[in-house]
């Protein structure tokens, strides 16, 4: 097992670099570029089935326990050790980043986005994908750091090479802004590291702070939370995301929605709660606040550009829409309770599922009518997706009511888990405090079911009475095509596992629950 956990870390590193080399003469097909697009396709294929399997052999009997682990020194000078293991929190995660990347890499051997050579696309994505498996893997602070920060240069170049209008100034404002938070976080991971010690995750959480002065705590977590609430994203610190996803290429803005931003309240629970949970409980319900307040206003932001009349981009409705889930997210993690944590995890993966099928969606529309102005979508002479694309609106319209929370779905269960945390947090927090928070939230849900609607109205109804201007942008041979057989294939997991998390929410909280319960006791 612990070499299966290595392979998956490593594998896409190997697979980036043999993506520059030439194609053997046998392996090439019809063009190198077709042979390098195979090759991605086949390297994170290969990396979710090893996913899969070491899922399959995970002790589902002990999912608090740290399994399949490697401890290696590195750098015996600053106690850093190459420190692996997954358990109930980090497994799901680490098989939703290799499916997501696969379903992409395929998705982009049949639609590849315009821009430079697919050489230094199929590395960068590679690279990514390796960078985003460690952080959910590694166990040493100095490596999180090291693996958090090696998905900002191959998504930069992604969103700045591959991507649409304004994709230099939004991969600058993209790369600027967590390069900044991510220097503050460092500061807050060298403080708790010489300060306790160790650099080892599970060992300063069996501590649980006792190395720790209570000022100690307070700075680490505003240091270390600042740099994870730039990624996660927090409101006021998401300006970046909506500019981001608008230029970024479709797989782009899956991988950024439905992996990058996880990355952010990963850390929360792997690293601040358990290390500093004397700081953590101080800042709880700043962080609650702030969760709440961008919820409403994530929320808010979606319903004025769903009106008509706005000029509302529909990639950037649901960059703003994700404002607003991952604002339930950090509620959870601020309740500090089981409930809440446990309902920010589920909704990290109910998220990742649906948004990233959205923006699957959303790119499509794109491809067939050269635009995602929602007000050139609308109305007879647009998209009107029931009429001229059944499927293809039958899916949008699928993920717009998993995104709004449908009972049955996967987005319900960790919305409703989060509010109940903030329905009785944990002791010492203040409960009239997190009841307004819970209230707040209970609004955006209204709020999203708003927005939402009126999108399937207007793209897929065509709801506007042919007030809109035509569609003059895109291919004409595209333009009538339903869903194609490529997409069907990328989109189908992603479909099949929101309703099946929605159905059967146990198999995903049976895996986080113990492993919550160990991290709030500090490890233990």
């Amino acid at each position: 097992m612990q070499y299966l956990l290595a392979a998956i870390v490593v594998l896409p590193l190997v697979g980036a670099v043999a993506s520059l080399l030439p194609a053997p003469p046998g392996l090439k097909g019809k063009s190198p570029e077709q042979a390098v697009l195979r090759h991605g396709v086949t390297v994170t294929g290969v990396v979710l089935a090893l996913s899969i399997a070491l899922a399959a052999g995970f002790d589902h009997d002990s999912p608090a326990r740290m399994q399949a682990t490697t401890d290696i020194s590195w750098i015996p000078a600053l106690n850093i050790r190459i420190h692996l293991g997954v358990d109930g929190v980090s497994l799901p995660l680490l098989v939703l980043t290799a499916l997501l990347t696969f379903l992409c890499a395929l998705y982009s051997y049949f639609k590849m986005p315009s821009g430079p050579s697919p050489k230094a696309f199929v590395a960068l994505l590679l690279v990514l994908e390796s960078g985003t498996l460690a952080t959910f893997a590694v166990l040493d602070l100095m490596l999180f750091f090291l693996a958090f920060e090696m998905v900002l240069i191959p998504m930069y170049f992604l969103i700045a090479r591959w991507g649409g209008e304004g994709r230099e100034h939004a991969a600058w404002r993209f790369i600027l802004y967590t390069l900044l938070g991510s220097v503050v976080m460092l500061l807050g991971l060298l403080l708790v590291g010489i300060k306790g010690g160790t650099f080892d995750m599970v060992a300063l959480a069996t501590d649980n702070g006792s190395k720790l002065s209570h000022t100690t705590q307070l700075i680490a977590v505003l240091a270390i939370g600042l740099g994870l609430a730039v990624k996660a994203p927090m409101w006021p610190l998401h300006s970046w995301l909506p500019d981001a996803h608008t230029a970024a290429p479709t797989v782009g803005s899956v991988l950024l929605a439905g992996v990058l931003l996880k990355m952010g309240t990963y850390g929360f629970v792997r690293i601040v709660l358990p290390i500093a949970p004397d700081g953590a409980h101080t800042f709880a319900p700043y962080l609650a606040a702030f969760a709440a307040v961008g919820i409403i206003y994530g929320s808010l932001v979606c319903l004025n550009l769903a009106r008509r009349g706005a000029k509302g981009d529909l990639k950037r409705l649901i960059a703003y829409s994700s404002v607003g889930h991952m604002g339930f997210v950090l509620l959870g993690i601020a309740t500090l309770t089981p409930t809440g944590l446990n309902g920010a995890l589920f909704a990290n993966i109910a998220h990742g599922l649906i948004t990233g099928l959205l923006f699957f969606l959303v790119g499509a529309v794109k491809d067939r009518y050269g635009t995602s102005d929602l007000d050139a979508l609308s109305g007879r002479t647009g998209a009107a997706l029931y009429g001229k694309a059944p499927r293809l609106g039958g899916l949008l319209a699928f993920g717009a009511i998993a995104s709004l929370g449908l009972p049955g779905l996967a987005g319900f269960w960790g919305e409703m888990l989060a509010m109940f945390g903030a329905f009785r947090p944990a002791e010492g927090l203040s409960r009239p405090a997190f009841l307004t928070f819970m209230a707040l939230a209970g609004l955006g849900t209204l709020l999203t079911a708003a927005y939402m609607l009126v999108v399937v109205r207007r793209v897929c109804m065509g709801g506007d009475g042919g007030s809109s201007r035509p569609l003059t942008a895109g291919t004409a041979e595209n333009a009538p095509a339903d869903v194609l057989s490529y997409e069907f294939a990328a989109w189908t997991p992603l479909v099949a596992l929101t309703v099946l998390a929605g159905l059967w929410p146990a198999a995903l909280l049976g895996l986080t629950d113990p492993a919550v319960q160990q991290l709030l006791r500090g490890g233990n």
